[in-house]
């Protein structure tokens, strides 16, 4: 049994989201090696022909947008100026956010046996919180602590302010993770948050430049992450292919400019962004095609894996619910929801697959995409940041395409191309901030919480998606704020 704090943390301290100076708790309660789903999952392996699994990533930026600018989420933006763009569904939104609170009690007291997974930033608990919705969060609590739901939910944790990895300054990933993680556990509690192994990256944006990667994966396994979910087209084989077993779990490796290497367990998500997979059951349907692959040593069913946007579009805003429901009843016909084709969350399908006998080690291995190319040219036993640089450089030349930016869930966006005017104040809060503040203030300290705030939220991805304007406006301000507080 997990021993956990017999305090509660507080959720909003002097105005301000919980993300800093309890580090020496969080990490104690997230680092166990117990079972999540095994005790309680009503689901035996040797019944099922194949998995999948699908998640809801859900965000609303924070901008200074409120009152005398002060810092609202979007959402409120949105419900206070109703006539602009397509604000006219904050109303829609703000239910979408809370609607799983209600499917899931709904489903099981009909006899099914449904599973979701959960991302939800940090901006958006705060917004939602800032907003008086104590209705939706109560409502998300009650799938999420009360012990009658907690065996078909499962939270993934993620970036606290949706940073995108490959451009987040290498010193903010962590405090990004560790933020969330307090968020997520003032909220819901500490129980709550030592059930929390997987991880969502916001955008599914990979990092494949080896040093960002590497501590990528080392923050997540030092904030107690077992696995986390990528996008297909974001990783290759190590000889540089397309992967072959893109419905089995992957052990991702990551290897640095010093030649240290790391790795974690990842899901792959197939296909690319297409909400309407998801919102459509998509993935269920797929898994129907799918039968038991081999494994080490052992047949496992294989896994169909996919996130979209819970609230965003009509198909998620309209035709989700009824889909959800249906598969779900559908299942109930076909094995009772526990045999043949079934729903199941990222942890439960892992720890599932190991009790059988897998072992990480028997995973198909894989690495960010680009990376074939790059250890091609530097050998592990010759591997120093200098000839890494230098590799880069070279392959930048030869194939005008080759970067290290990352890969996301589309190759036709870039957080990077055309956003100096956001990255260079980004990165100079960030060194600011580093510089200034480290080892200066305890971190449990009301002007420390909000000098990582505002650098924090300079780095949400948004600011780099809506083009120039308002948005990179938005940014400028943050900045501003940040330096002037520095």
């Amino acid at each position: 049994m997990l021993s956990l704090p017999t305090t509660d943390l507080p959720e909003i301290i002097d105005g301000l989201p919980n993300i800093t100076g309890y580090e020496k708790e969080v990490l104690a309660v997230v680092n166990h090696d117990e079972p999540i789903f095994l005790p309680s999952t009503n689901i035996k392996l040797e019944d099922v022909k194949a998995v999948f699994a699908i998640a809801l990533h859900m965000h609303q930026p924070t901008i200074p947008a409120g009152h005398d600018g002060s810092l609202i989420s979007n959402l409120q933006y949105m419900f206070e100026h109703p006539h602009e763009g397509d604000n006219h569904n904050a109303g829609p939104f703000a239910y979408c956010y809370s609607r799983m609170g209600d499917f899931i009690p709904e489903l099981v007291n009909q006899g099914c046996n449904p599973r979701v997974m959960l991302d939800y930033s940090g901006n958006l608990l705060w917004g939602l919180r800032q907003m008086g919705r104590n209705d939706i969060i109560d409502n998300l609590k009650r799938i999420t602590c009360d012990s009658t739901y907690q065996p078909y939910v499962e939270w993934l944790g993620t970036m606290w302010s949706h940073a995108v990895v490959p451009s987040t300054p290498i010193p903010d990933i962590k405090l990004h993770i560790l933020a969330w993680q307090h968020h997520f556990a003032a909220m819901f509690g500490w129980s709550a948050l030592a059930r929390v192994k997987g991880f969502s990256p916001p955008e599914m944006h990979l990092p494949n430049h080896p040093d960002t990667l590497f501590e990528f994966v080392k923050a997540l396994k030092e904030c107690g992450y077992r696995w986390l979910l990528v996008q297909e087209h974001s990783v290759e084989t190590i000889n540089g292919e397309s992967l072959t077993y893109r419905h089995l779990p992957h052990r991702l490796i990551a290897r640095n400019s010093q030649g240290e290497t790391i790795s974690i367990t990842a899901l792959i998500k197939t296909q690319g962004s297409d909400t309407k997979l998801v919102g459509q059951m998509q993935p269920y349907y797929e898994a129907k095609t799918l039968s038991k692959q081999k494994l080490g040593s052992v047949f496992v069913p294989p896994i169909v894996s996919q996130i979209g946007d819970g609230e965003n579009g009509g198909v998620m805003m309209n035709e989700f619910p009824q889909a959800f429901k249906q598969a779900w009843w559908d299942m109930v016909h076909h094995g009772g929801g526990k045999s043949g084709v079934v729903g199941m969350c990222g942890t439960e399908y892992l720890e599932l697959i190991e009790a059988a006998g897998c072992k990480p080690e028997d995973y198909p291995t894989c690495q960010p995409v680009g990376q074939h190319q790059l250890w091609q040219r530097v050998s592990p036993e010759n591997s120093q940041p200098e000839a890494v640089e230098k590799a880069i450089q070279e392959l930048k030349q030869i194939n005008p395409n080759f970067h290290m930016d990352g890969a996301s869930w589309t190759n036709h966006i870039s957080w990077v191309q055309g956003y100096k005017n956001v990255l260079s104040p980004m990165n100079k809060l960030s060194n600011l901030f580093h510089q200034q503040v480290d080892n200066l203030l305890a971190t449990n300290s009301s002007e420390y919480r909000n000098l990582l705030l505002h650098n924090l939220l300079l780095q949400t991805s948004c600011f780099r998606y809506w083009g120039q304007g308002t948005w990179t406006e938005y940014a400028r301000e943050i900045y501003q704020r940040g330096e002037k507080l520095l």
